[in-house]
């Protein structure tokens, strides 16, 4: 297995941060960069992305917060209010990306409406900020999956603190496993987008990243610690999987609208 024994914080003269967030913050930077310089070749303003991305936070809490009331509908059912404490509890992934895409949508579609093109330019960028986030968990301990023997298990010693519970206890390391499969979605998406279906800046590129990403979670799901709920399902799985559908359906019909267009553009 592989050991991880280590100081968890950079120490900066007095103050200290978590190797984990500073591997998060370079993950975001790295994002926006990109979205940036892909931006550009779409003639989208650079100020304006600035905008999109504070327009993402209000909807990516308030998604994933909705999110993890869903995972813990018990603790929550008695205490409704606690939703709203953000000392209680955590944010969930998969309702924060959707909730993020929908406040990002409604202030591009403010500032010039060429959706399209926003989501075009998200596509890459999102799957760099979940993939480079999720390694970056490595470094805290974070998101370790079920206990386990093999070769690539991980265990972490010393005194922490860890992100996980009983984090020396060899795991799955799940947050590794959604990390690199998102980057492989990345390298394939950035080689699909050389298909000219996939070229053309409709919003196609982002549902297929956030569908694939969404089955990729869904499967590195099956070695997390939750509990089923739904059959053999963990909630966070339902919810990847109906992210998936969403997508297939905003695919299909982005598809049949370009069918529609290209008959009257060669016509007209």
């Amino acid at each position: 297995m592989i050991v991880f024994d280590f100081d968890p914080y950079l120490h900066l003269g007095d103050g200290v941060v978590r190797w984990e967030t500073l591997g998060i913050a370079v993950a975001i930077f790295a994002a926006i960069v990109l979205a940036a310089l892909g931006g550009r070749r779409l003639g989208l303003r650079s100020d304006d992305l600035l905008f999109v991305v504070l327009g993402i936070v209000p909807g990516a809490v308030v998604g994933g917060r909705l999110g993890y009331a869903l995972l813990y509908p018990d603790f929550f059912a008695g205490r409704p209010g606690a939703i709203l404490d953000p000392g209680v509890g955590s944010l969930e992934l998969g309702l924060a990306v959707v909730g993020g895409a929908i406040t990002g949508v409604i202030v591009a579609a403010l500032l010039d409406g060429d959706l399209g093109h926003w989501l075009h330019t998200a596509a890459l960028p999102f799957l760099v900020v979940i993939g480079l986030g999720k390694l970056a968990m490595v470094f805290g301990g974070s998101g370790q999956g079920q206990p386990w023997l093999g070769d690539w298990a991980t265990a972490y010693l010393g005194p922490g603190p860890w992100g996980s519970l009983a984090p020396a206890v060899p795991s799955h390391p799940s947050q590794a496993y959604e990390g690199i499969a998102t980057l492989v979605i990345l390298v394939a998406l950035a080689a699909l987008t050389m298909v000219p279906s996939l070229r053309v800046p409709d919003g196609r590129a982002f549902f297929v990243a956030v569908g694939a990403w969404a089955i990729a979670r869904t499967l590195v799901a099956t070695t997390w610690r939750d509990p089923a709920t739904i059959g053999p399902f963990r909630t966070e799985q339902v919810v990847d999987l109906l992210i998936a559908a969403g997508c297939a359906v905003a695919i299909a019909i982005l598809a049949r609208r370009e069918r529609r267009a290209s008959p009257a553009a060669a016509t007209g």
